[in-house]
């Protein structure tokens, strides 16, 4: 096992306080908490009001993590931010978050890959570090996907919730840090997950509104197969690099889209559900932030201790996926 270059130090979260059940679905929508729940494992989600902004959740996520490194936002390198709904397109999140955050000593930029963003962005802040861009690297991943969900279409409206999570990455003192990564993408499949409009291809306007092509669209079957496979196939590769097998790894933190994809992938990688970490059930898919969110939660119950191999896996719009193994 080679010896880690970064280690993740810190976690935090926030979570909208407005909670949505499935029930409250059924009286918008032709839907039920049972058909939810048998199709997804959801029964409830976060949704963020209109003064609960991304950048908002992620410096709530972010200050938990400063706080407990016993840094300020002045000692912060760099920002490296996962979203898929900034509050704005121009500039970055991760600027907006620079901004309230008073870290005015960090370089500061956003991440798109989706659901995998957060794995992602983690990758790019142990690249920084071994590039000696910077030695303290706050990596965060917030969703305010209710704004860019459609609230009619059933098949997607149920599935997305709001939430950051986030962490620190900075130089391994010692054995703990990350081991092995892994991240692949395939965009010839972009259109089985996408939001067809509100880019420069087709700019805002009336027309996207009436067709509801500014919000997500989804090909449920297809993109469920291939998150099957290649969340299998990331777990794979990262297991293979760390020079480590399935038995070694004592908690699996998989993105958070689905209860059946995750029992999948846990059984194609040889980890029983016990060693796996979900509360998609209480949450939702937050994208991005779905595995930040998950981590922190693991520490603070005690579910991840010090000494525990651990590894991320995650597969998103792209479609991207990636996978990372840690000793924590």
């Amino acid at each position: 096992m080679k010896r880690p270059f970064a280690e993740l130090s810190g976690t935090g979260s926030y979570a909208p306080p407005r909670v949505m059940t499935n029930d409250e679905f059924s009286k918008i929508l032709d839907t039920s908490d049972q058909w939810i729940r048998e199709r997804t494992g959801i029964r409830e989600r976060r949704v963020s009001s209109k003064d609960e902004s991304n950048a908002c959740m992620g410096k709530a996520a972010a200050l938990q993590v400063l706080e407990q490194n016993g840094l300020t936002p002045l000692d912060v390198d760099a920002i490296v931010y996962a979203t898929a709904s900034p509050d704005r397109l121009l500039p970055s999140a991760a600027c907006d978050l620079q901004a309230i955050l008073g870290a005015k000593n960090a370089a500061a930029f956003d991440v798109g890959a989706a659901c995998s963003g957060f794995v992602y962005a983690l990758n790019v802040a142990e690249g920084l570090i071994a590039s000696e861009q910077g030695e303290r690297v706050l990596v965060v991943a917030a969703e305010k996907l209710t704004s860019i969900m459609d609230w009619t279409d059933r098949t997607t409206a149920v599935l997305f919730g709001d939430g950051a999570g986030a962490t620190l990455v900075r130089r391994s003192a010692g054995a703990r840090g990350i081991l092995a990564s892994y991240m692949k993408s395939d965009g010839t499949l972009a259109e089985l997950l996408y939001r067809p409009g509100g880019g420069a291809a087709h700019p805002p306007s009336e027309e996207l509104l009436k067709d509801h092509s500014y919000y997500i669209k989804m090909a449920g079957r297809e993109v469920f197969k291939a998150a099957v496979l290649s969340m299998a196939d990331a777990c794979d590769h990262a297991l293979q690099r760390a020079g480590l097998a399935a038995g070694d790894v004592d908690l699996l933190i998989p993105h958070q889209a689905n209860i059946r994809i995750i029992e999948a992938t846990a059984k194609h990688a040889g980890v029983p559900m016990d060693k796996v970490y979900v509360n998609v059930d209480r949450f939702g898919n937050t994208s991005a932030a779905s595995i930040a969110i998950a981590l922190d939660e693991a520490v603070k119950t005690g579910r991840l201790v010090p000494g525990m191999t651990v590894m991320f896996v995650a597969f998103g719009a792209g479609f991207t996926w990636a996978s990372m193994v840690v000793k924590w």
